[in-house]
């Protein structure tokens, strides 16, 4: 997971990224001197502030200083008076106003100094590539099918093992099509989906820029397009009959697909600054499933609903 801050300041993004978890183990950094406040509201949802706010017993206070340490296990104070967020969770997005003190010199007062952060969790898009093809196949209750499937899986799987992406089945059907010329014959029916194994199933494969889940599922997606185009030029050199299955030329389709997490969703004119992200659904809307957006509900009072009650 990672988050980025937009303030009054700079309305620009900060990341975070994620090292052995889904939640962050790097920090947001918001300049700070004096101390932060987040104020959950009876419901569990954070609400702005208003400008007459003060603090209650129910508010939740960050005090610190260079001399003065935060006692909170989930931020810090740096020595340059920065605010750091460490360990950021789901629950953690929401509306935080920050309020400083400073001398601009030693002889002039004191001053103070209000901002308010938005701070949202977001993760990356879970995407991937989903196939279909079609192969003429052997009678539709043949055991000969599934176990051309399981096979055909492995060797899909095998194929891709050095990419860490993984394949996984979404249908297989087997149809009695009737052709033009050859009348009545059997056809499975693939489609399946390639995808990029995160770091909760396995380290990374390495460290380089190559090595990014796009870069690595357009390797696996030209490694697939070459073994079905390869299926095609095996079963041209053959002298002796056709297999009782094997791949329809030209039957491969692939669709470049983008989701985000339940709980997550992408909104360009909420955030323009960040519009490829899936950033955590805000009070009043939800993602239920692997959706793009979050939808509306006006009953959802929490960040990150996954269902509207």
């Amino acid at each position: 997971m990672e988050a980025y801050a937009l303030g009054p300041a700079r309305q620009g993004r900060r990341r975070t990224r994620a090292a052995g978890s889904l939640l962050s183990q790097a920090a947001i950094l918001l300049f700070i001197s004096a101390f932060l406040v987040r104020v959950p509201s009876s419901v569990g949802h954070l609400v702005r502030l208003p400008r007459a706010f003060r603090l209650t017993k129910d508010s939740v206070k960050i005090v610190g200083s260079t001399s003065f340490p935060v006692e909170n296990r989930t931020a810090q104070i740096t020595s340059t008076g920065s605010l750091v967020f460490q360990n950021f969770e789901e629950s953690m997005s929401g509306i935080y106003t920050c309020f400083l003190e400073y001398k601009p010199t030693v002889e002039e007062i004191v001053k103070h100094l209000q901002l308010k952060y938005a701070i949202y969790a977001y993760r990356e898009p879970h995407y991937y590539y989903q196939f279909t093809a079609r192969y003429h196949a052997a009678p539709c209750n043949s055991i000969y099918n599934i176990s051309f499937e399981k096979k055909l899986l492995q060797i899909l799987s095998k194929l891709l093992l050095d990419l860490s992406c993984e394949i996984s089945l979404l249908k297989s059907e087997c149809h009695r099509v009737k052709m033009q010329r050859a009348g009545l014959q059997n056809e499975l029916f693939f489609a399946f989906s390639v995808s990029s194994l995160d770091t909760e199933k396995g380290p990374k494969p390495c460290t380089d820029h190559n090595c990014e889940p796009y870069k690595r599922l357009f390797k696996a997606k030209n490694l697939i397009e070459r073994f079905f185009n390869q299926q095609v030029e095996i079963l041209g050199r053959r002298a002796e009959q056709l297999p009782q299955i094997y791949y329809i030329e030209g039957t491969l389709q692939m669709v470049w697909i983008n989701r985000c997490f339940p709980g997550y969703g992408m909104n360009v004119q909420q955030h323009p600054k960040c519009p490829e992200c899936c950033v955590i659904c805000s009070p009043g809307s939800y993602n239920p499933r692997d959706g793009i957006h979050c939808l509306q509900c006006n009953s959802s009072l929490v960040y990150g609903a996954k269902t509207c009650l």
